[in-house]
């Protein structure tokens, strides 16, 4: 072989080379072999109250009847796209199957009202069970609904319902309700196909005075059975701070060699605890705190049935899109404007900033999904198939008004329950420890129940083509870092791009905008957002005028209809921050808005034909996905 002949082997193989580095096939000639990124989206429901919550047993329909109950294999039979019936005898059934369920039972009162309308017998080992079995006996002979409602009500926060919490008697009845909800886990749990992770929600609140607040968290399990029996749930009568739920789960990770994680929701309803800059016992933070915080504490659930928490309109005055299924704060006024910096995650993640330049840890680090928290068993979320938040929501000509003043009846502010939301879990496999991988690096995001596919990545030489590569995840991964992960090492002129991709559910609307919004913190001290169009459908241009034109409307309120003529199926675009800093803290994240469409009482009002709604209901809506941030570190 001649010199020049070698040089052009020499030549071809390099090119050949980095070819092959470029599509990351290593040696084979399948480019897929040895993949190891995700190119799968699982959906799912992080966040489902059943009837072994007192509150999701709780029916003026039924009184404490055990009629017509839901039991946990319908749950899972549901979750997994199957026909079942309703707790109202309506056939039900998801658009299509979910991918992966969290059955999150309340830890206080679990199966307290589902034993005591099925006469269990452990309850009659002390006298106060046998006094409340004796009590809804007589309740549902004469069927008092109303009166069982209520009684039923004031019982949840009761925790001596036995004696004392763990006497004997309450552990005997506890641990039987929690292996009943294992077990059932365990049998759903099907790798590859269902995912079952077993869990709870921890509820730590103050109903009344000058700390009133929700700051519940939903506890998730990695493990299996035989490592989850060995505990039982920890709720707020065993301690109502986060840093003791905390305590127990480092306990339980010590002693089993397993793995949790906690998801908090609500911030919207928080009364300014959730976020907060100083721990429970009001001290400021320390790097060992924030480090724990953030190690326990990856995700927080952003958009739900009680409303949206991404940002309120006050926080972000310069966001057209702020005020979207915004709750008001049960609180009186001056107390909400005083806190409400405390109750929204972009906020949140503005704060977390502020932290790390003083600690060097961020303890607001987390990446951002959605659930349902409903609690009838049901995870339906759609506009045209949302099952309500309680029973007495399930779909009736009647629970329109009745779900919009349910929360103005209790608490004296008008809310209105919102049909969201869903996870979205980028992994490998849909296994217990590939989607809790993923969880715990934030590779997730949130909508609010549309199927939305959403690509985000983050590095410092994505090219303009890139989002027009058919490889485009495979470039995403070899160029950068996706949602939820970091930007570091900045180069002394360079500022970061991001690939970004989103297409829209497959029946569902198309897509009006993709949007990075982001915050940072200046060398002054200061904390800054920003919203950046950086994808438009419909060739709209941004003027620097007029703004961005609208995408329209093609919402039939009369026929609960809507058309895709406007808008974009798919959005994909490189985008480099024109503002950046290098010496400035900061995160980015993806929100992606469809185009209006009908709010789920627009399909209430067509089905049952209602009049004389009142003006203050909305029935239009632009449902939207917010992607896990990335973060950026000098």
């Amino acid at each position: 072989m001649s010199v020049t002949s070698n040089k052009l082997c020499l030549l071809l193989s390099g090119i050949l080379l980095i070819a092959a580095g470029d599509i990351l096939a290593g040696e084979s000639y399948s480019p897929y072999a040895d993949s190891e990124f995700p190119v799968r989206v699982y959906w799912g429901d992080t966040h489902l109250h059943t009837s072994l919550s007192s509150d999701g047993f709780i029916s003026a329909l039924h009184g404490l009847s055990p009629v017509g109950r839901l039991d946990l294999a319908d749950v899972y039979a549901y979750a997994k796209g199957n026909t079942i019936t309703a707790t109202d005898g309506s056939r039900v059934r998801l658009s299509r199957p979910l991918d992966f369920l969290v059955v999150a039972d309340h830890a206080e009162a679990m199966g307290l009202m589902s034993g005591l309308a099925n006469n269990d017998p452990l309850l009659r080992q002390t006298a106060k069970g046998r006094g409340w079995l004796e009590t809804v006996k007589d309740l549902n002979s004469n069927y008092d609904a109303v009166k069982a409602e209520s009684i039923a009500w004031s019982l949840d926060p009761d925790g001596t319902y036995f004696g004392k919490v763990d006497s004997p008697a309450d552990i005997k009845f506890r641990r039987s309700v929690w292996e009943k909800a294992i077990d059932s886990a365990e049998e759903h749990n099907a790798p590859g196909v269902f995912t079952a992770f077993i869990g709870y929600e921890w509820a730590g609140m103050v109903y009344e005075g000058e700390g009133r607040g929700w700051w519940h968290r939903n506890v998730i399990f990695k493990d299996g059975g035989d490592k989850v029996r060995t505990i039982l749930p920890f709720s707020q009568l065993h301690g109502n701070q986060p840093e003791e739920l905390w305590a127990y789960l480092q306990d339980y990770e010590q002693s089993t060699g397993g793995e949790a994680l906690i998801i908090p929701h609500n911030p919207n309803l928080s009364g300014g605890n959730l976020f907060k800059t100083q721990d429970s016992n009001a001290n400021s933070f320390s790097p060992e705190y924030a480090l724990k915080r953030s190690r326990y504490e990856p995700l927080v659930e952003v958009t739900q049935t009680k409303g949206d928490s991404e940002t309120h309109p006050l926080l972000s005055p310069n966001d057209e899109f702020a005020d979207y299924e915004t709750w008001t704060w049960f609180g009186n006024p001056g107390e909400a404007d005083s806190k409400r910096q405390y109750d929204y995650a972009r906020s949140g993640l503005k704060l977390g900033l502020q932290e790390q330049s003083k600690l060097g840890v961020n303890p607001f680090k987390f990446g951002m999904i959605g659930s349902t928290d409903s609690h009838n068993s049901l995870s339906n979320v759609e506009e045209n198939n949302f099952g309500g938040k309680f029973l007495e929501f399930a779909p009736n000509k009647n629970r329109l008004i009745k779900s919009e003043r349910w929360f103005e009846d209790i608490f004296k502010v008008k809310n209105s329950f919102t049909a969201s939301g869903y996870a979205a879990i980028w992994a490998t496999d849909n296994t217990r420890e590939s989607l809790f991988a993923a969880m715990k690096r934030k590779e997730v995001y949130a909508t609010t129940g549309p199927r939305i596919s959403v690509r985000f990545f983050g590095g410092w030489d994505y090219q303009s083509d890139d989002a027009l590569r058919p490889d485009l995840a495979r470039v995403g991964y070899s160029k950068g870092v996706p949602m939820g992960g970091d930007l570091v090492d900045a180069a002394e002129y360079a500022a970061p791009t991001f690939l970004i991709h989103a297409v829209k559910d497959p029946i569902g609307a198309n897509l009006d905008r993709a949007q990075v919004i982001k915050g940072w913190h200046d060398q002054d001290g200061q904390l800054h957002e920003k919203i950046y169009n950086v994808a438009l459908s419909g060739n709209r241009r941004a003027g620097p005028q007029r703004g961005v034109p609208v995408v329209g409307n093609t919402v039939n309120l009369k026929q609960a209809s809507y058309t895709n003529s406007i808008g974009d199926p798919e959005l994909a675009v490189v985008w480099q921050d024109p503002d950046f800093d290098r010496n400035e803290l900061a995160f980015y994240y993806l929100r992606v808005l469809e185009i209006p469409t009908p709010r789920w009482p627009a399909y209430d009002v067509k089905f049952y034909n209602l009049n004389n709604v009142p003006r203050d209901i909305s029935m239009i809506t632009q449902e939207r996905a917010y992607s896990s941030p990335i973060w950026y570190t000098p």
